[in-house]
C-alpha cells in the first residue's frame, strides 16, 4: 500500500530535504508550501505539482508526464520532464530538459538555462521516465498569457553555473548520490538552443539506430565541442522513408533501410568551417558507421531546415 506522505513534502522552512535514487520509482510527487528549502529528488517520478513554494532550490529528476509550478517565487530549479509549465509564478530560474515545448501562464521574471547534471543513476532514470536525452526544447518557451511590450522569461547567462543556483545537498544522507555538474559530464548534451549563433554556417549530423548511436553521437559532441564548435540543437525521432526523401534529398535510399531500426539521432553544429570540421571528425573516428552529414556549407543551412521543419510537423501532430 502507498502512503502519499512518502511522495509529500508540505509546510516545510529552513530544511534540506530529498529522495534517494530508487525512493520515488515512478510515483506522483507533491511539493507544496515550502519555504528557504533545498530539495532533491534524485528519481525519476510520474508527475509533479509543485505549489506556494518560496525561495527553494529545487533538483527533480526525470519526470515522465508534467511537472507544474503553480503561485512560486524566487525558486531556483533544475528539472528534466515531459512537459513543462508555470502558473502565477514569479522570478524561477530553471536548468531544464523538456521534451516538448515548455509553456507559462501569468508569469514574470522567468530565466531558463539548459539542464546540467550528472549521477551514475540518471541515464537509467531518463530510460524508466521514457525521456530522450537528446531531445530538450529548454529555450523555446510558449508564453500563454503575453503582455505588449513587456518580457516574461529570458535566458539564463551562457556562462551560468548550476551550483551557484542549486548547490549540492548538505546532508549526510544525500551526500551519498554521486553528483557531477560539470557540462561535459551533463547526461543532457548541452545545446546553445535560441541562443545567438556564432556563425551563419551550420552543419546536420545524423546517427542511425543501432547499438552504440548514443555513445557516437555523445563522441561526436565531445570531439566536436573539443574543437571549438558549439552544439545548437539535439533530437531524437523516428522517420519514414518519405521524410528521409525530404530531409536527405538525393542520399535518401542509401538510409531509408536503416530506418526500420528505430529512432535516428540528429545534432546540429554551429560555427566558421562547422562542416569540414565535421566531415574529417566523422572520416576519423567513425569509419565504419553510416553517418548523414552535411556535404557543403551551401546544402547544410538547407539540412538543418528541411531535417527541423519535419520535426516541428511531427511534433505537430
Amino acid at each position: 500500500q502507498i502512503d502519499p506522505k512518502d511522495y509529500t513534502f508540505s509546510g516545510l522552512k529552513d530544511e534540506t530535504v530529498g529522495r534517494l535514487p530508487g525512493k520515488v520509482a515512478g510515483q506522483q510527487f507533491v511539493i507544496q508550501d515550502c519555504e528557504n528549502c533545498s530539495i532533491y529528488i534524485f528519481d525519476h517520478s510520474a508527475t509533479i505539482t509543485i505549489d506556494d513554494c518560496i525561495n527553494c532550490q529545487i533538483f527533480l529528476g526525470p519526470i515522465k508526464g508534467s511537472v507544474f509550478f503553480r503561485d512560486c517565487k524566487d525558486c531556483k530549479c533544475i528539472v528534466a520532464c515531459q512537459q513543462f509549465r508555470t502558473r502565477d509564478c514569479r522570478k524561477l530560474e530553471v536548468f531544464l530538459c523538456c521534451a516538448t515545448q515548455p509553456i507559462i501562464e501569468s508569469s514574470t521574471g522567468m530565466k531558463f538555462g539548459c539542464f546540467q547534471y550528472y549521477y551514475p543513476e540518471l541515464a537509467l532514470q531518463f530510460k524508466d521516465a521514457g525521456l530522450s536525452i537528446f531531445n530538450n526544447t529548454w529555450s523555446n518557451i510558449h508564453d500563454f498569457t503575453p503582455v505588449s511590450g513587456e518580457n516574461n522569461w529570458g535566458l539564463l547567462p551562457e556562462n551560468a553555473v548550476v551550483q551557484d543556483y542549486v548547490p549540492l545537498p548538505s546532508s549526510e544522507e544525500l551526500k551519498a548520490v554521486r553528483i557531477s555538474t560539470d557540462a561535459t559530464k551533463s547526461i543532457i548534451p548541452v545545446t546553445r538552443g535560441r541562443r545567438q549563433k556564432s556563425s551563419d554556417e551550420s552543419c546536420l549530423a545524423v546517427f542511425f539506430a543501432g547499438d552504440y548511436t548514443t555513445a557516437n553521437a555523445r563522441k561526436l559532441i565531445d570531439e566536436m565541442t573539443g574543437k571549438g564548435f558549439q552544439l545548437v540543437q539535439t533530437k531524437e525521432v523516428s522517420m519514414k522513408a518519405e521524410d528521409a526523401h525530404r530531409v536527405f534529398q538525393q542520399c535518401a535510399s542509401e538510409f531509408i533501410p536503416l530506418l526500420e531500426k528505430g529512432p535516428v539521432v540528429a545534432l546540429e553544429f554551429n560555427g566558421d568551417g562547422v562542416v569540414e570540421g565535421c566531415r574529417s571528425t566523422i572520416n576519423d573516428v567513425f569509419s565504419g558507421t553510416k553517418v548523414f552529414v552535411s556535404e557543403s556549407k551551401a546544402s547544410a543551412s538547407q539540412d538543418v531546415d528541411n531535417f527541423y521543419n519535419f520535426v516541428d510537423m511531427q511534433m505537430g501532430m
